[in-house]
């Protein structure tokens, strides 16, 4: 990274580039497809059944989610990049390593009943009275999401399956780790002077973005794993991909429980283990973590793994 070049431009300046941009991108796509919608199929409800639509008014939906998605996060995150002309924005340091890839997705595995946990706490989260007005506000929010997720992922098409991992799993990876993990975090990073302090700022903002608050602390914890990702591993892509599989894998359950004629409600529910299960996710998600560093360590300092 070309250090003096970033040093005398201001982060601040920075950030409000990116977030014209965003607003910019947002605006015309949306603009665009709203007007096509409208001529094509009329007024477009996108929280009706996809079942009650025409074929091709699904399709169009899922075009519009997947551009849509594109023009909020991976455009202004190109265009950013361009603007700066710097190619560590999106680092790519050991690409082709799998055991990197490979270690995230353990961890990820490995701490899932603890964040079950979280997630069932997160859930039942409960406001004093004085905060009744925001609690009100946060759950139609949070039902809302809810409702327009159900309407999307459960689905017993398996067209719609490839549908849903495409605009559900691969577009959000690539552009919300570019456009939090790339750009957000290094203008964070210039700001707060500290890479780690970054992170979890900008995890902040990528949880509170998604308006679903009852799911707040286990997407602000997977914010938190993926920017340290792009720390140690020095390469965005193992964030990209490990995104990737967090976001597939809940569309492939959906289509499973789909199938076998259950509700969105029950896919929703947190499992409920006993304590040892609990116990034992912790303590193998930190030993996973510090193999992972050790092992980043080793190949940042000798650029390859010392046996």
């Amino acid at each position: 990274m070309n250090t003096t070049n970033m040093q005398q431009k201001s982060p601040w300046t920075d950030l409000l580039f990116l977030i014209m941009m965003t607003f910019v991108c947002v605006f015309a796509v949306s603009l665009v497809f709203l007007g096509m919608g409208y001529v094509l199929f009329g007024d477009i409800d996108f929280f009706a059944e996809f079942s009650g639509a025409g074929q091709a008014q699904n399709y169009y939906t899922y075009m519009a989610l997947g551009v849509s998605s594109a023009a909020t996060f991976i455009a202004p995150a190109y265009i950013f990049q361009r603007r700066n002309n710097e190619e560590d924005l999106f680092p790519r340091q050991n690409l082709t390593d799998w055991k990197t890839y490979a270690l995230s997705i353990l961890f990820l595995f490995a701490f899932a009943p603890c964040m079950s946990l979280i997630a069932d706490w997160n859930a039942h989260m409960q406001f004093s009275e004085s905060w009744s007005n925001l609690q009100e506000w946060m759950r139609m929010k949070e039902d809302e999401m809810a409702l327009l997720t159900e309407r999307i992922v459960m689905t017993t098409a398996w067209d719609k399956l490839l549908l849903n991992i495409v605009v559900i799993a691969v577009l959000p990876a690539i552009g919300e780790e570019l456009f939090f993990r790339g750009a957000l975090q290094q203008i964070g990073t210039r700001i707060f002077k500290n890479e780690y302090i970054a992170v979890w700022v900008v995890a902040l903002i990528f949880s509170a973005i998604h308006i679903q608050f009852y799911g707040f602390f286990p997407r602000l914890l997977l914010g938190v794993f993926f920017g340290y990702l792009v720390i140690w591993t020095r390469n965005i892509w193992t964030a990209v991909f490990a995104h990737f599989v967090n976001n597939s894998m809940v569309v492939i359950l959906a289509f499973y429980y789909a199938t076998q004629g259950k509700s969105y409600a029950a896919l929703m529910e947190s499992d409920s283990y006993p304590i040892i299960v609990y116990l034992a996710s912790f303590i193998f998600s930190i030993i996973i973590a510090f193999i992972f560093y050790q092992y980043i360590r080793r190949i940042n300092l000798y650029g390859k793994r010392v046996d």
